[in-house]
């Protein structure tokens, strides 16, 4: 399969403090891969570095061109979409707005019209919302918004932090099954941040454990599902 994203020796910093101390991976092309560990693992700031919207060191290759020293603006060009933690929707826009929004670096007014159609399709309670104000909407249902923002890009790499977070079980269930959808109908390369391992294995083809801003534990995310001792040692359940 051919390597879409590919990250080598990445350390990331806040001031002086460092939070990543050498991560190396890669992800393959058409792929939904997971990077799992605890609250303050530098998970979140793997995606921040790989957007460039923290100070890091190393090499990040999109589909074989660098990102270093690329704004984030360039990035998203490129066709990298992120979906930060706390869904990050417009509240005091319309559902349709947000989704405008998302395509506003694209110059295909057809096609435009035509993907609105398409985040519908994939989440049907956007459509019967979509002249509310974003803030006015449920949290699965902002985070489903937030989602549609992102793929309304046309992305070739959805990077997604949390997508679980603060939402209900079957909200959530419910998300995960229209991501992995989205991942295999659409082909968006997709990497997911998530606490939920149980969840995030199930749904995923590869997975990573970080641990204090390092790669622990690589491989299938069926092998590490089915694996107790990792899943206890690094996983929590």
């Amino acid at each position: 399969m051919t390597t879409l994203l590919n990250v080598k020796d990445l350390r990331a910093y806040y001031g002086q403090v460092q939070a990543l101390h050498g991560l190396s991976f890669s992800l393959n092309e058409g792929s939904l891969t997971t990077l799992l560990g605890a609250n303050g693992a530098g998970k979140t700031t793997t995606l921040r570095a790989i957007c460039n919207m923290v100070r890091s060191t190393g090499a990040i290759e999109f589909d074989g061109k660098p990102l270093n020293n690329r704004s984030t603006e360039n990035i998203v060009r490129y066709g990298i979409a992120h979906v930060p933690q706390g869904r990050g929707t417009f509240t005091n826009m319309t559902v349709e707005e947000n989704l405008q929004l998302g395509a506003i670096t694209r110059k295909d007014s057809a096609g435009i019209v035509s993907d609105i159609e398409r985040m519908y399709a994939h989440f049907p309670v956007l459509k019967q919302r979509h002249t509310q104000q974003a803030g006015t909407l449920s949290g699965g249902e902002q985070q489903m918004l937030a989602v549609a923002r992102a793929l309304m890009l046309r992305p070739r790499l959805m990077l997604l932090d949390e997508p679980s977070f603060g939402l209900a079980p079957l909200v959530v269930r419910d998300l995960f099954g229209i991501l992995g959808k989205i991942n295999r109908e659409d082909k968006v390369s997709i990497l997911v941040v998530e606490q939920n391992a149980q969840l995030a294995l199930e749904l995923a083809d590869q997975a990573y454990v970080i641990e204090t801003g390092r790669i622990v534990m690589s491989g299938k995310a069926k092998d590490i599902a089915n694996n107790e001792e990792i899943r206890k040692s690094y996983l929590g359940y």
